[in-house]
């Protein structure tokens, strides 16, 4: 057997390690899942209606229609809102799907089956890949979780088969760039509790984000932050695909922060575990 089709067959093993963690704890998943329905629901059902009749045309502001296909009409109401915040709402499921790497990763750093694996002589890489595909897994669940429940509360997007996989292409892309993210921080934590706390951030930058209003209502300091952070780029390009209008420049700017911010986590993550696999006891 190859090195390659080696590391492929102990990285499967990992991930159905990982796999079977979740299906053991669901409680975990549970947790990570039932944030975004929660504020999808708070946000529509509570605010919706005030927020929907008071942005007004804003709530499309941005979104290009097609020369083809349907167009983007705007409204002031609350279904007008639950169109609006749906993606918002996608890419925060995505952040708190994320936040599980970190515990798992932290988890099995501090309770000595790293050093189990070592003795097995698995491949440096698989056990890291097991974790980041296990919690892929994990947020396409979670992402098909909440667009059922918002289709069941009345969200109606008008996008295309291919908008429906670009955006899905778009959402698992910074999807793997948040956990591998995930991933350094929680080898990067010095304990458990450390590992659940220190990506917190990464379920609060939505909220400053285009996720919830557009970023045009915000004042001028906060405004220029939130259109620049990655959330934005990606929310908006989701939000044009499902509506069926060009996303424009959003698109490139939510590859390339996608790109940058997984290979910035993957280099951590590989340098924080040879370091603490070389500093491991033997």
């Amino acid at each position: 057997m190859s090195a390659l089709a080696r590391t492929a067959a102990e990285s499967a093993a990992m991930l159905r390690r990982n796999l079977k963690h979740q299906r053991r704890y669901p409680s975990a998943t549970v947790m990570l899942v039932g944030m975004p329905i929660v504020l999808l629901l708070l946000f529509v059902y509570v605010f919706g209606g005030q927020l929907g009749a008071g942005l007004g045309p804003q709530l499309h502001a941005g979104l290009r229609p097609r020369l083809v296909g349907p167009g983007v009409q705007p409204a002031g109401d609350r279904i007008a809102y639950l169109t609006y915040v749906v993606p918002g709402i996608l890419v925060m499921a995505v952040a708190s799907a994320a936040l599980g790497t970190a515990l798992w990763v932290a988890t099995d750093m501090t309770e000595g089956i790293i050093d189990r694996f070592r003795t097995m002589a698995i491949a440096r890489g698989a056990v890291l890949t097991g974790h980041v595909l296990g919690s892929l897994v994990q947020t396409t669940v979670g992402l098909a979780i909440v667009v059922c429940v918002a289709l069941a509360i009345g969200y109606r997007p008008t996008a295309g088969p291919l908008d429906w996989l670009a955006a899905v292409g778009v959402l698992l892309a910074f999807a793997l760039a948040l956990v591998c993210l995930s991933a350094a921080l929680g080898l990067a934590a010095g304990s458990v509790e450390t590992a659940s706390n220190t990506p917190t951030f990464l379920t609060l930058l939505p909220l400053l984000s285009s996720g919830f209003v557009p970023t045009a209502t915000m004042p001028a300091g906060l405004r220029q932050f939130a259109e620049y952070q990655p959330y934005t780029p990606v929310t908006q390009t989701v939000r044009a695909l499902l509506a069926g209008a060009d996303p424009g420049g959003h698109a490139l700017a939510a590859i390339a922060w996608s790109a940058g911010i997984a290979l910035v986590g993957y280099v951590w993550a590989v340098r924080l575990y040879d370091r603490r696999h070389a500093a491991a006891p033997r």
